[in-house]
């Protein structure tokens, strides 16, 4: 299986910062936004990963992480390779990750939304994938403000709605997903959405209409560090827990 970290769009929310330098890296604590990412996929044994990002960030990203000398991999004992991706326009999720296509090849892949941090231990998910998509859910406060999912009393995904002006659950989608390689069959023919983005939650609900989209929720923090208020959260928690780290060292 391979990794795509997707650090493209242009976080108008986060100006004026993103106005020189691209959101994923900008710093939560003591780490850029994309290493959260980046580690949290090498600890579930992910060690062929591509960073999608706008072209003028591109060099950014190579003068921080290079060919992913700094991470090293839990299958070779080696660094992980990392190779990057040019999305031209912000046209959203799903055309990003069609960027990767080639790289990924004939593999699975675990997309990554590179501002997303997860606590949550998710090697399990990946080392038992058997196909379809699984994708991860955070119980929200602000559900509209992502992707929500309807679920049955078994926890079985019924629906998928993006940004809902009246959600119907408080159970967001959050910034990670696993895929087989069919995904990017179920990618052609998507038609842009009202927002002019080709969404994720199209391909999402088209493994739902097959019976194979598996839903897990999470029971760690989870941020989506899209906003100030989001991204001073999460650095005050990684110091909270940077500290306990340390002491008991």
């Amino acid at each position: 299986m391979k990794g795509v970290i997707l650090a493209g769009g242009n976080a108008t929310r986060l100006r004026p910062l993103t106005h020189v330098t691209n959101k994923h890296l900008l710093p939560v604590y003591h780490k850029p936004v994309i290493y959260y990412a980046i580690e949290k996929m090498v600890e579930a044994g992910i060690d062929r990963i591509m960073i999608v990002t706008a072209p003028q960030y591109v060099s950014q990203f190579v003068n921080l992480l290079g060919s992913g000398q700094d991470f090293v991999s839990k299958r070779t004992g080696k660094q992980i390779q990392i190779a990057y991706g040019v999305q031209n326009e912000p046209r959203g999720i799903a055309q990003a990750l069609w960027v990767a296509k080639d790289y990924v090849g004939t593999e699975d892949v675990i997309l990554h939304l590179g501002d997303n941090i997860i606590e949550d231990d998710i090697s399990e998910a990946i080392q038992n994938f058997s196909g379809g998509a699984t994708v991860f859910l955070k119980k929200v406060p602000d559900p509209h403000r992502y992707g929500v999912a309807v679920t049955n009393k078994k926890g079985d995904i019924l629906e998928i709605i993006e940004k809902p002006e009246n959600p119907k659950s408080d159970l967001a989608v959050v910034g990670a997903y696993i895929y087989d390689n069919g995904v990017f069959e179920k990618l052609v023919g998507q038609s842009p959405s009202a927002r002019g983005e080709y969404e994720i939650t199209y391909v999402n609900n088209r493994y739902l209409s097959e019976g194979r989209l598996r839903g897990i929720e999470l029971t760690k923090p989870w941020f989506d560090v899209g906003t100030f208020e989001s991204l001073h959260e999460a650095s005050v928690y990684m110091r909270g827990k940077h500290r306990k780290q340390n002491e008991k060292a």
